[in-house]
C-alpha cells in the first residue's frame, strides 16, 4: 500500500462523517501492508494521526493528509509521534480549542490531543460502553480501572441508579467527574473513588453487592497491574461483591492473552459465572487477528 492508496482508503471511509468519533485507518490491526504504525481518526472537524514508529515518508504523508482536508471536514490536523520519548504531538494544521471532547453516540467525553500519554479517551472501547449502556437500567453498576469513566455514562444515560468508579489516579477521576457534567449526568448516584483496587477490596465490597460488573484493566501498569497475574486475583472476588444474577463485562487488550485466558480464570475461580458472549469489536479496528486483538467477554451468574 502506497500513500495514494491511503489517501483513497480515506476518502472512501470519510463519506458519511459526522461530528462523532470514527476512526479512518487503522494499520494498527495489520492489515495494511507497511502501515502497520500508523492511524488516523476523524474527531468532528479535527484530525488526529499517530505514528508508532518513524515513517521514512512522514512529509510526503503529511502533504497528502493536507490536501485530503482541503476538500473535507475537518480544519485541523494534530500529530503524534509515539516513537519519540514522551510522544509528542504538534498541530500541524489549523489550532485546537482550549476545551476538546470526542462525542460518541451523543455522548460527551473530555478529550486531550496534546497529551504525552492517552486523550483520555479509547475508540475500540465503544461497542462495550453500547453494551453497558443496553444493560445498566435499575442497575447497581462497579467500574473498575474506570479512567475517565466512560463507562459509568454510558450506564447513567442506560438508567443505572448507582455506580462506583474506581482508579488509582484521582486525575483521571477528576477528568471522569467533568465527563458526567458535561453529559448533564446528576452524580449523586455516582462515587468517584481513588483506590488501588487489589488493596481496596473491603472498602468496595461495603458498596456492594454489584449487578454489572466491569473489568477494564490495563495489560500492563508497573505497580499497578499485570494480567497475568493480577486478573486472576480480581476473579477470585467476584463472588464476594456480585450479586445472585450479576452480569460481568471483562475486558482484555493483551496481543498475548487470548479469549481462554479469562475463561478458563472464570470455570476455576468463578464457576457460578457462564459465558456468553464476546462482544463484537468496532469495524474500523478490524485485525489480521482477530485473538490478539481487544476482547470483551460477556458472563452471567447463575444458580450453580
Amino acid at each position: 500500500m502506497n500513500i495514494n492508496d491511503i489517501n483513497i482508503h480515506l476518502q472512501n471511509n470519510s463519506k458519511d462523517l459526522t461530528n462523532e468519533f470514527k476512526r479512518l485507518f487503522h494499520g494498527r490491526g495489520g492489515l495494511y501492508e507497511g502501515w502497520k504504525h500508523l492511524t488516523i481518526d476523524s474527531i468532528d472537524d479535527i484530525l488526529s494521526v499517530a505514528l508508532y514508529t518513524e515513517e521514512e515518508k512522514e512529509e510526503e504523508l503529511l502533504e497528502m493528509l493536507k490536501s485530503y482536508i482541503a476538500s473535507s471536514r475537518h480544519k485541523t490536523i494534530v500529530l503524534q509521534r509515539r516513537y519519540i520519548k514522551g510522544s509528542p504531538s504538534e498541530v500541524i494544521v489549523g489550532e485546537l480549542e482550549n476545551e476538546l471532547f470526542v462525542v460518541e453516540n451523543g455522548m460527551k467525553i473530555k478529550l486531550n490531543l496534546l497529551s504525552n500519554r492517552n486523550s483520555g479517551y479509547f475508540a475500540d472501547m465503544k461497542n462495550g460502553r453500547e453494551f453497558v449502556k443496553a444493560n445498566s437500567k435499575d442497575k447497581s453498576v462497579l467500574n473498575l480501572f474506570s479512567y475517565t469513566c466512560a463507562f459509568s455514562i454510558a450506564a447513567m444515560k442506560g438508567g443505572a441508579y448507582k455506580v462506583s468508579n474506581i482508579d488509582m489516579s484521582k486525575g483521571a477521576l477528576s477528568t471522569g467527574r467533568t465527563n458526567h457534567h458535561l453529559n448533564d449526568i446528576d452524580t449523586r448516584g455516582v462515587s468517584f473513588h481513588p483506590y488501588n483496587i487489589l488493596k481496596s477490596f473491603s472498602r468496595i465490597k461495603k458498596k456492594g453487592p454489584y449487578d454489572l460488573i466491569i473489568i477494564d484493566p490495563p495489560t500492563f501498569q508497573k505497580g499497578s497491574f499485570e494480567a497475568t497475574k493480577d486478573y486472576r486475583k480480581l476473579i477470585m472476588k467476584l463472588p464476594q461483591i456480585a450479586s445472585e444474577d450479576c452480569k460481568l463485562l471483562a475486558c482484555l487488550n493483551s496481543p498475548d492473552l487470548d479469549v481462554e485466558f479469562i475463561k478458563e480464570l472464570i470455570k476455576e475461580l468463578a464457576p457460578s459465572f457462564r459465558f456468553e458472549e464476546r462482544l463484537k469489536n468496532v469495524e474500523e479496528f478490524a485485525s489480521e487477528d482477530e485473538n490478539r486483538s481487544l476482547k470483551n467477554l460477556v458472563f452471567q451468574r447463575s444458580k450453580l
